[in-house]
């Protein structure tokens, strides 16, 4: 078993850093995880720039998905610090903030798409009220702002407008995954998290959602950290890199550079398809 060694954090040291122009929006430094003997993550360090996406890939319990709870403070880590750059330029560890503090950044910052929109929606309501809630949580009130804003954003990720009032547990499973990423991106948030976005849809549902998420990416100026078991995902839509294997970062690099030339034995069986998500 690998032992997860405390890490210290010093948050004056911190606060200085984030006052460079060429700070990281993300900062992970030493984290690690273990659901009781089994270590998930080890000594994990990684940064992610403003608009950049991080491709985070590996094969099933390689860590990916606990990766994803670390970052967004859902599971707490044994050791390590996850440093966020706030947009008054502040650094902060998602760690060491209050409940509070951590959900009002998770509902400003940052957006979390999860695998199956199900759990990302609320089924019981209207496609409209699943876009305008993250707003009214943000204090609107304006209900004719908010149908506009939620009709707005139904257009942007391609659902029929004349949809808004229809409950979304009448989508198929593409808009579902679609109207997840609206109601994430309308309070307009620095990063969000993507736990394989794409994962059991059809493959033309696929290509479609790609295509829509390249383009909102880099329209909104988008921070990612993508967690997929597909390359040619992590290709199509990563600039850099991250493959975990066994709760560790075993190779890292630009997404081309990494499949074309990947030098890390296992990256080599990951590119070459022999190991199976």
């Amino acid at each position: 078993m690998i032992p997860c060694v405390s890490v210290s954090f010093d948050a004056d040291a911190d606060d200085d850093d984030a006052g460079d122009g060429e700070a990281p929006l993300l900062a992970v430094s030493g984290l690690c995880f273990a659901y009781g003997a089994r270590v998930a993550l080890a000594d994990v360090d990684l940064t992610v720039w403003p608009g950049e996406v991080l491709a985070v890939a590996g094969e099933s319990g390689s860590g990916k998905t606990t990766l994803l709870g670390c970052l967004s403070g859902e599971l707490a880590p044994q050791a390590g610090r996850v440093g966020f750059l706030t947009r008054d330029g502040k650094r902060v560890d998602m760690h060491r903030l209050g409940e509070a503090e951590r959900r009002r950044l998770l509902r400003t910052d940052w957006g979390i798409v999860r695998q199956n929109p199900r759990d990302g929606l609320r089924l019981g309501v209207s496609a409209g009220a699943n876009v305008g809630e993250p707003l009214m949580v943000l204090g609107h009130r304006h209900y004719g702002w908010l149908r506009a804003q939620a009709g707005d954003w139904l257009d942007r990720v391609e659902i029929p407008t004349d949809r808004i009032d229809d409950p979304p547990a009448t989508f198929s499973g593409g808009m579902q995954q679609r109207l997840q990423i609206a109601r994430n991106l309308v309070t307009d948030p620095r990063i969000v998290l993507m736990d394989e976005p794409t994962g059991g849809l059809d493959v033309s549902v696929q290509a479609r959602l790609l295509d829509l998420l390249r383009r909102l990416v880099a329209d909104l100026d988008l921070a990612v950290v993508l967690v997929t078991h597909d390359l040619a995902v992590a290709r199509l839509l990563a600039d850099r890199l991250v493959v975990m294997k066994d709760g560790r970062i075993v190779e890292t690099g630009l997404t081309d550079q990494v499949l074309d030339d990947p030098q890390h034995a296992y990256t080599q069986l990951l590119v070459s398809s022999v190991l199976q998500p």
